[in-house]
């Protein structure tokens, strides 16, 4: 999976802050708060993002109505699937990775590999 552009990232902030259908006229204001965007520049990334499978559409009316495919932490998840697999040796760069972590950062290790193991049914270690 690639890496969002800034404004797909940002249009994507959006989505996953709110956690709802939202029109691309509210994408856009939110947006022109911070930064001037032409409607049809907000539009046509949406529709990338919708082609791409980042995002779901209904329609309403005449509007389209859209809403995040998946969460952030599922995007981040598939981020760090490719990334562990740009390595020839997936043991070593998932090591190498977790030397990186601080203290909080191995905690959350921790507690995720116990929950997967209990979801799994396998004995925690």
């Amino acid at each position: 999976m690639r890496r969002l552009g800034e404004l797909e990232a940002e249009i994507m902030d959006r989505f996953w802050r709110w956690r709802r259908p939202a029109t691309v006229r509210e994408v856009v204001d939110d947006l022109n708060r911070h930064r001037a965007l032409a409607y049809t520049t907000v539009t046509t990334v949406t529709g990338i993002l919708f082609h791409k499978g980042h995002l779901t559409r209904t329609r309403e009316g005449r509007i389209w109505l859209y809403r995040a495919a998946a969460t952030r932490e599922a995007y981040a998840a598939a981020l760090m699937e490719d990334a562990l697999g740009a390595g020839e040796d997936r043991a070593a760069t998932l090591a190498r990775f977790v030397e990186r972590l601080d203290a909080a950062g191995l905690a959350a290790l921790r507690t995720a590999l116990h929950e997967a193991e209990r979801r799994a049914g396998r004995p925690t270690t």
